[in-house]
């Protein structure tokens, strides 16, 4: 089974934030996770032809597609299933205003939010989700 990927900013408090949100609410265990610094993240973002500089974007990998930041974000909660599928219709608003609200969040979740030195590191218990 391909499972999703979510590929994040490993230092950022908001994506760390956000991946243990995720992590807590995916019952059905359907994603993987991967920093965008790591060697998966890296292999990954290479694989596509993106940045693999560019930390500001959330990143979905779902077998040989991608999506990124608003779009990965909502595409993730229409995955985790629930009420959080409802956000989903949020799609509707058209990628470029989605994004520019997600960039405007994504070039300030430092200030807003703070940083890590290093990626977080998960317990050995969340372990198999991580690819590295």
């Amino acid at each position: 089974m391909n499972k999703p990927v979510l590929l994040f900013d490993g230092v950022c408090n908001l994506c760390n934030g956000s991946v243990q949100f995720i992590i807590k609410r995916d019952k059905k265990n359907v994603f993987l996770f991967a920093s965008l610094q790591s060697e998966a993240g890296q292999e990954r973002l290479k694989k596509f032809d993106l940045p693999v500089d560019d930390y500001e974007s959330f990143v979905l990998v779902e077998g040989d597609k991608f999506y990124r930041r608003s779009t990965a974000a909502l595409r993730t909660m229409k995955k985790l299933g629930g009420l959080w599928k409802l956000l989903y219709a949020f799609i509707i608003i058209p990628a470029p205003i989605r994004d520019f609200v997600y960039s405007i969040i994504a070039r300030n979740r430092y200030k807003w939010f703070g940083r890590n030195d290093q990626c977080m590191i998960p317990t050995p218990e969340l372990k198999a989700k991580f690819l590295d």
